[in-house]
């Protein structure tokens, strides 16, 4: 490969990462309107994210300069390649990078309301030695009697508190720790797991890349070091969903690839235990998860308490 094409490669995956951006603040998600009596959702401002995965993104003055140097190459080029690199130059040029919508603190409809509400006031109460963050894998984990009972198998003796909530995202998660549920107490460990709603599901129709939802899974465990700096966080892979051959099951393993590297062996441990539910052909295990390949029934959230129980004990020491 030409010194040329390997550059236009470089600059096609970099604008790739640009043009997934969401919308500027202030923009309502398109389609989304008041729903449930609840305010249209407004973007909110973006939460700092570790280096550890954040996206590169050019400054002005780089974006300017990569773009000139690449017309350069393109008007010097000598190859037979050269009216297909004409054709598609302005896919070749970097973009203005704009708002990852999954790394903001954007108070969703999940969060408006009750259940918000509640998780304040429990924080405010204090006294919780163990909490659990995410979405409706976590927030089930306390709904209905088989599901609860495990939840007590494994958690019973602990001072515990579940402010998931079901159909929530990053952005969801980051907004509500910052106002009021992550206040109030000091946990001795965290359980998270969020991300899934961000992908757009098992055809990936959301606009979400795998590399901005990894930084709002990022920009959340950031938002807990600052919350709870004595915390240890259990940070866990997000679990597989869908069938073997789902596009979603790519776009989770490289999220999974990258929130890998927010463990530091100190205050964020990453774990994944995805593979336990699963057979050797990918599939679910007979009766650990709901027909929608998603949700675990009673079956699957005892093997996920089994996975966690002494890490989790470890951590609490």
């Amino acid at each position: 490969m030409s010194r040329l094409l390997r550059a236009a490669a470089v600059v096609l995956a970099m604008t790739g990462l640009a043009l997934a951006q969401g919308p500027p603040p202030g923009t309502p998600p398109a389609g989304r309107g008041p729903g449930r009596g609840f305010a249209p959702v407004v973007i909110g401002p973006p939460a700092p994210v570790p280096p550890e995965v954040a996206i590169p993104r050019p400054t002005p003055d780089e974006l300017v300069r990569v773009n000139a140097e690449m017309r350069k190459l393109i008007d010097s080029d000598k190859s037979p390649a050269k009216p297909l690199l004409k054709k598609f130059e302005s896919l070749l040029m970097l973009e203005t990078p704009r708002l990852n919508v999954a790394a903001t603190y954007t108070q969703t409809i999940q969060r408006m309301g009750p259940r918000h509400e509640g998780f304040v006031e429990i924080a405010k109460k204090g006294d919780i030695d163990l909490l659990l963050e995410g979405d409706s894998i976590t927030d089930w984990w306390v709904q209905g009697e088989e599901n609860k009972a495990m939840f007590e198998k494994y958690f019973g003796g602990m001072k515990t508190a579940n402010f998931a909530i079901a159909g929530d995202t990053t952005q969801g998660v980051l907004w509500g720790l910052k106002n009021g549920e992550g206040q109030g107490f000091q946990p001795k460990a965290i359980m998270l797991m969020i991300g899934t709603n961000n992908t757009g599901g098992t055809n990936n129709a959301g606009s979400s890349t795998a590399a901005e939802i990894a930084e709002g899974v990022g920009a959340v465990v950031q938002e807990m070091r600052t919350d709870f700096p004595q915390a240890k966080i259990l940070l866990l892979a997000i679990f597989p969903r869908g069938v073997p051959g789902d596009s979603v099951r790519d776009k989770i393993a490289e999220i999974n690839r990258i929130i890998a590297k927010l463990d530091d062996h100190r205050h964020v441990f990453y774990l994944d235990i995805g593979p336990k539910f699963l057979d050797e052909k990918g599939a679910f295990l007979p009766d650990t998860f709901r027909p929608d390949n998603l949700h675990p029934l009673a079956k699957g959230y005892d093997i996920w308490g089994a996975a966690v129980k002494d890490k989790l004990a470890e951590l609490m020491k």
